[in-house]
């Protein structure tokens, strides 16, 4: 998980549109100058939990490491905002190697949607009434229905996100795991989801599909009026994201199971 520090010669900055985000680009750009994301070693977020999604998003298949500082509102994944000793904190910072989900969604037309998920797939009613999904694990029919606002299946890195806000189970980054959460279930009205290892696939089917339409996600991505989600995590794909020393992803959430 750690590695020694490293030092970045060619550093980029990006910044969330937030005034107090673009101000901190423009100074940091003036100070340290200006580099392609694309062409860079490094990449220094400015922003909240959103702008580090869409940013790992971007370094998807390059492999770039991510160093976050928080000018939002949450920053889970960021790092504090200061603006001297980028350099030494960029060098002494240590990695967390995480991997994202893979969703595949067949829409109503039969279309085929592929995308990747960094916190979560998940799927959501999209009308007053109530999904009705059937969920298999590997092949396996688990549950025949499920009537709930939806589910998700959460990384361990997303764990603390939606995952966490529906009253799923915060997962150690290293486990390898995934959390299967239902929103708001109805029936089974006891069910409270599921612990997988992380190389399950899980397969949900939305029954009563026109009657009861229903969406799915991966992060951002939409799509709408699905018939059929599978999400099963990627191990081809590693994304770096950097802490400042004793501040890593693990501690956070470590922190957040104790409230601290």
């Amino acid at each position: 998980m750690h590695e020694s520090p490293r030092r970045f010669d060619k550093v980029a900055f990006v910044g969330s549109p937030a005034p107090d985000a673009q101000a901190a680009l423009a100074r940091f750009e003036a100070r340290y100058g200006r580099c392609d994301p694309n062409d860079a070693d490094v990449v220094v977020a400015l922003g909240g939990d959103g702008l580090m999604l869409q940013t790992l998003h971007h370094v998807m298949h390059k492999g770039t490491p991510i160093y976050g500082m928080n000018c939002g509102s949450v920053g889970f994944l960021m790092n504090d905002f200061i603006e001297d000793g980028i350099v030494g904190r960029l060098a002494a910072a240590e990695p967390t190697i995480i991997h994202p989900l893979v969703m595949t969604a067949r829409d109503g037309d039969g279309a085929i949607h592929i995308a990747n998920a960094i916190n979560e797939v998940s799927l959501l009613r999209q009308s007053y009434q109530a999904a009705k999904l059937r969920i298999l694990v590997d092949g396996r029919e688990r549950l025949a229905e499920l009537i709930c606002d939806g589910i998700l299946v959460a990384t361990p890195a997303g764990s603390t996100a939606y995952n966490l806000s529906a009253h799923g189970p915060i997962l150690p980054l290293d486990s390898p795991l995934l959390a299967l959460t239902p929103l708001s279930a109805f029936r089974p009205r006891r069910w409270r989801g599921a612990i997988l290892p992380d190389r399950a696939e899980v397969r949900i089917e939305v029954l009563e599909a026109d009657k009861r339409p229903v969406s799915a996600a991966a992060d951002h991505i939409e799509v709408r009026n699905v018939r059929e989600v599978s999400a099963r995590m990627d191990p081809s794909i590693s994304l770096t994201m950097l802490f400042d020393p004793g501040h890593s992803l693990d501690e956070r959430i470590l922190r957040e199971q104790f409230g601290t």
